[in-house]
């Protein structure tokens, strides 16, 4: 079973910056294209940002374009999403799963995404 392992949530001041990975140590992080999602309380699972196999491929929310970064280092099975000047509306669990529609290419639809990690915590508060 594929097995995804969030890290790097924390509690951050609006304006502050965290990094957030998403490892594995069960597959070839290269044969797939990753996913971060988000959820807030009350609210449905958003797509954040998502990276090609070969990270050629990038793509990202609107509401984080210019802010959030994500990257893959498959050497070291990882996929980082790098967020910066953070907003109290960033706040909420962060999840990377598996795109399993293509490697070359991704989406932010959840529907296409599987093995879903834990998640981790972002909270942005004054």
């Amino acid at each position: 079973q594929l097995q995804l392992v969030e890290s790097g949530g924390g509690l951050v001041q609006p304006g502050g910056s965290l990094r957030l990975s998403c490892a594995t140590s069960r597959f070839t992080l290269e044969s797939y294209a990753i996913g971060w999602f988000r959820q807030a309380p009350g609210k449905e699972r958003e797509g954040v940002s998502c990276i090609s196999g070969n990270g050629g491929h990038t793509l990202y929310a609107t509401s984080v374009k210019g802010r959030f970064t994500i990257s893959r280092d498959n050497a070291k099975k990882i996929v980082y999403l790098q967020m910066n000047n953070l907003k109290p509306e960033d706040t909420g669990g962060y999840y990377c799963a598996t795109f399993w529609a293509a490697v070359s290419a991704c989406n932010l639809q959840s529907r296409n995404y599987a093995n879903w990690g834990q998640g981790t915590q972002v909270t942005v508060s004054s």
